[in-house]
Parts: C-alpha cells; structure tokens; sequence
C-alpha cells in the first residue's frame, strides 16, 4: 500500500470518527448525564478541521496560538447550535468559525478603532489581492481590485488607507538611521496647561452666578483684588470671622458647581 493511499485511509478516518462523535454527542437529550463527555469527545475530533481553519489567517498580525483559540470557540458554538435536520455539520460549521475568526481580527486586532466596513474591505482586499496575485503574476492595481471586488475604487482606496491603522508604531522608534537618537515621541507635542486653564474659566462663569451678590463680591476683593479678610470684613461692615465663613461657603459651592459642569 502507498504512502499516498495510508495519508488518505488516515483522512477518511478521523472524518469518520469525527462524524460519529458529534452524532453520539446530538442523539443523547438535555440532561443525560453523558452528554458532557461526549460534547467533549465532538469537539475533540473536530478541532482538526477548526486549526486547519485557523491557518487561513496565519501571518496578518495575530499569534497562531489566538487564532486557533478563536477558532475553537467558533467551533464550539457550532457543535452547540447545529440541528442534524439542517444539512451536514461541515456545511454549518465551517461558516461559523470562519465568522468568528474575521470578527477577531475585525474587533481586537486594530490599535485604532476605525469603521467595520473599512475593517471588512481590508480583509476583503487582503484575500483579492492573494487571488489576483496568483493569476496576474503581479501585484494588482486597485482599479483591478475594484473590479474583482465590484466595488468602487474609492472604497477600496479607504480599505487601503484604514489598514494603516491596523498595527501601532513604537514612539522609542528612531526618526533616522543616521545614528541620530532623537526618537518618534521626541517629535510629539507635550500637554499644554492652557486647556486646562481655559475650560477652568469657562466653568467658573456659570459657577459664580450661582453665588449671592455678597459672596460674589467677597471673591473678587479675595482673589482678583488680593484683599485681607479683616480688609474685607472692614469695606463691608462686618467681622473676620464672618467674612471667612462666607468665603469657605462661597468656595464649596463653585467647587460643586465646577465638578457637575
């Protein structure tokens, strides 16, 4: 017997067994305690098929081993939903983990969150451009990538664009490879306090108009006429200490209002 005849016996076996297994695993009703293990045993004899699945998308930026994770869970919830009546499991399961595969890469692998359908045409464009490769001998144009895709070359020009937005760059990455040691981060503005400052005062109007004109005019002679306490107990005609429970009154209540705002 030929080497080539024992790989195919092999084949035809464990999709033999794996058969079997998930039709052990669909016959035994909710609530038969053996239905765990033979969940199991299905998922087991089928996971070949998953992994084979899951080196589809090897080498666009995900580790094997997630992949194959996330291939599995696809397969799992195929064992779980699938109705024999339906079809054959193949036909059901091979859609779902395939599924469950692009909405990993669709969801988690992207450093900026960009629109679903520029992350769909990035995967689209990625598969054509295999395809198109293969048979033009060349990388395609987009022109060409629209066409096979039947979309416009705009939407294929944002796929290509939004891509950019798949994987991050190092700020420790060099600008040069002249030996200079200025660094991408170097080249990025710092925080500037203005903001902060500004959208401070722009609170601060609203919060003074909740303030009565008497507490108002004890924070201007306060902070913008830098006046003394007794200095403003004084002007007004009252003591001190009046004058400082004003002002800590005053304080908490532009303090509220500015943490609400």
């Amino acid at each position: 017997m030929s080497s080539t005849v024992i790989v195919e016996d092999l084949a035809l076996d464990e999709d033999t067994r794996a058969t079997q297994a998930l039709a052990a695993f669909t016959a035994l009703q909710d609530g038969d305690r053996r239905r765990p293990q033979a969940r199991q045993r299905a998922i087991e004899a089928w996971l070949p098929m998953a992994n084979r699945l899951a080196r589809r998308f090897s080498g666009r930026g995900a580790a094997d081993e997630d992949l194959r994770q996330v291939a599995a869970v696809g397969l799992i919830k195929a064992i779980d939903r699938y109705d024999p009546e339906a079809g054959e499991f193949v036909g059901f399961a091979v859609p779902t983990v395939l599924g469950e595969l692009r909405r990993y890469f669709r969801d988690r692998t992207w450093s900026v969150r960009v629109p679903r359908r520029v992350q769909e045409m990035r995967l689209a464009i990625i598969d054509a451009a295999t395809t198109l490769t293969q048979s033009l001998g060349r990388s395609p144009t987009v022109p060409e990538l629209a066409a096979h895709l039947r979309v416009t070359e705009e939407q294929v020009i944002e796929g290509i664009e939004g891509a950019q937005a798949y994987s991050a760059v190092s700020l420790s990455r060099p600008v040069a490879d002249d030996g200079d040691s200025k660094e991408l981060g170097d080249l990025l503005g710092g925080d500037d306090p203005g903001f902060e400052l500004t959208e401070s005062l722009l609170d601060l109007g609203p919060a003074l108009r909740a303030l009565t004109p008497r507490e108002r005019e004890i924070i201007s002679l306060r902070f913008y006429q830098e006046w003394t306490q007794a200095r403003i107990g004084a002007h007004l005609g009252i003591s001190q200490m009046h004058v400082s429970r004003l002002l800590q009154r005053a304080l908490t209540t532009l303090r509220s209002h500015m943490q609400a705002s």
